[in-house]
């Protein structure tokens, strides 16, 4: 008997996994109203088959299933029709405006000045009066752009010229070449090897070493 609440349980657990990352890589902030409801459903139904060994599992497996092939349905659609991407997941609506609080779209978003005060003070701000633009995210999220005189000093801002910076290759992760990474950068296996032994290291001693645009070799040794 126990054997068939762990074989359910591992069934239903990797099936879940799979409906879930054909949703996609959005994060759960980030969901629309729709992905939201599908979430909250297979979790319904992915608990039915854990707990009654009596229903069959396949009662519980199509249905997962069908919401997820619709889920993937539904956002392909969207992709190329904006007015049902607005009646699935919304619009972004202008909370703030050239300074200005605007109390219809606030309403209309039943989005209350606690809320707006609470995202303020998370995002670091704490006076209305530094904001130019605050939009209101379909996520829920809050956007905000400052006045000028209120935004951080930029190189561009100063007139000064800075390099191109990019982001660092990974060449060891855990012990392991990133052989791919090191084509990418015409490099080869025997190279970094090189640049290893010279500071003593093994790629399997190796936790992780990146190389930087400037052609800096990090290394993190396990």
């Amino acid at each position: 008997m126990i054997w068939e609440y762990v074989y359910r349980t591992t069934f239903v657990y990797f099936l879940v996994l799979v409906v879930i990352r054909m949703m996609g890589k959005r994060e759960i902030g980030q969901l629309s109203p729709f992905d939201f409801v599908v979430a909250i459903i297979i979790a319904e139904l992915a608990a039915i088959p854990m707990e009654a060994s009596e229903i069959p599992l396949w009662h519980s497996v199509l249905p997962l299933v069908i919401l997820g092939a619709l889920e993937v349905l539904v956002s392909y659609v969207t992709l190329f029709s904006r007015k049902l991407r607005g009646f699935i997941c919304g619009y972004p609506q202008v909370i703030i405006k050239n300074g200005f609080l605007l109390r219809d779209e606030m309403r209309k978003a039943r989005y209350n000045l606690d809320d707006l005060m609470a995202q303020m003070r998370d995002k670091g701000i704490v006076d209305l009066d530094d904001v130019e633009f605050a939009v209101l995210e379909t996520s829920g999220r809050l956007s905000v752009i400052l006045k000028s005189q209120h935004r951080p000093v930029t190189p561009a801002d100063l007139g000064i010229s800075t390099p191109y910076e990019g982001l660092p290759t990974v060449l060891v992760m855990d012990g392991n070449i990133m052989n791919n990474n090191l084509k990418e950068v015409n490099l080869d296996e025997n190279w970094l090897r090189e640049k290893l032994e010279e500071r003593g290291f093994s790629p399997r001693k190796v936790l992780l070493a990146t190389l930087g645009t400037d052609g800096r070799l990090f290394v993190n040794r396990k």
